[in-house]
């Protein structure tokens, strides 16, 4: 089978999905595209099913080359994208020729793009996803969690050109606006006295560039709760872990399955999709938010995707 060639793979593509489920229980963490949001988006524009695999591309510097004729999508953060040298716009379907070659360039807002082709890419997947974790050596083109390298073919299906599609405006982020973290406190919140819950909500937060798609590291007054630690418990995804030196950890996508640290809540999955965007040394401030609401905002979402 052809398909599309990795001429140069950037800094950072990796091979990604909704996310690998049900296998927590053996250490495997779910893995799967940082930023749902402009991910979903990219599969809906060319009709693909909900979980197909996408490359996403971290800061830029990707090349591809088409060995055959499709139709692709781009979304999420702009990578100043061009066809054969000619600028092309971001959030929209494009159809490919063969010889075409789709170049990114380097993001100056947003961090991380995604690019998915007409019929998904025909990937085996392991514990069933192809999810990309690096660090447990899962998922991916290979299987064992290599990110793409130059020379890797990307098989897919020939697919003739199609009409063009595109994101209607109201749905595009601005990943330069100011963000604020929307937070569902939970049961070991009791463990962070009042005057610090306080000084949370109150204050920015500044994050450092030791983030990766494990986790953000926050830089910014620090928490100090009644316990160092909690007997180890599984964690989810937006957890607000809070170690010993007070500075606050939102755990992402490719986070470990248990923790021991004190949680002060959870970040709103379609934040903590937004935060995936955001780039070293940028502020962003939290608020609380009620279960119900999180709860109703989070199924509107998936619905409208699923719709």
């Amino acid at each position: 089978m052809s398909g599309l060639k990795i001429v140069n793979p950037g800094i950072l593509a990796l091979i990604q999905d909704r996310g690998r489920f049900g296998y927590q229980h053996l250490g495997l963490s779910t893995g799967g595209a940082a930023d749902e949001h402009a991910y979903l988006w990219a599969n809906r524009l060319l009709g693909n099913p909900l979980d197909a695999a996408a490359i996403e591309i971290c800061f830029g510097g990707l090349e591809l080359e088409a060995q055959l004729a499709t139709r692709v999508a781009l979304t999420g953060a702009d990578l100043h994208p061009t066809l054969n040298g000619d600028a092309v716009d971001n959030w929209q379907t494009l159809n490919l020729k063969p010889g075409d070659r789709l170049s990114f360039g380097h993001a100056k807002q947003g961090m991380r793009a995604y690019l998915t082709v007409q019929g998904g890419f025909a990937i085996e997947p392991t514990f069933g996803s192809v999810a990309t974790v690096m660090r447990e050596q899962i998922g991916g083109l290979d299987g064992r969690g290599s990110q793409l390298q130059a020379g890797d073919l990307l098989p897919c299906q020939a697919q003739p050109p199609g009409r063009h599609f595109s994101v209607p405006n109201r749905f595009r982020p601005d990943y330069s606006q100011p963000l604020t973290l929307r937070v569902i406190e939970g049961q070991q919140s009791a463990l962070f006295p009042a005057e610090v819950l306080t000084r949370f909500y109150r204050e920015a937060y500044v994050i450092s560039p030791q983030s990766d798609r494990m986790g953000v590291r926050l830089s910014g007054p620090a928490l100090a709760p009644l316990a160092d630690g909690i007997i180890s418990e599984g964690v989810s995804f937006g957890a607000i872990q809070v170690p010993k030196d007070g500075q606050p950890i939102i755990l992402l996508k490719d986070r470990q399955t248990i923790g021991g640290y004190p949680k002060l809540g959870t970040v709103f999955a379609l934040d903590a999709f937004a935060l995936a965007q955001r780039q070293p040394h940028v502020e962003v401030c939290f608020a609380p938010m009620p279960l119900h609401d999180a709860q109703r905002q989070l199924q509107q979402f998936y619905r409208f995707f699923t719709g």
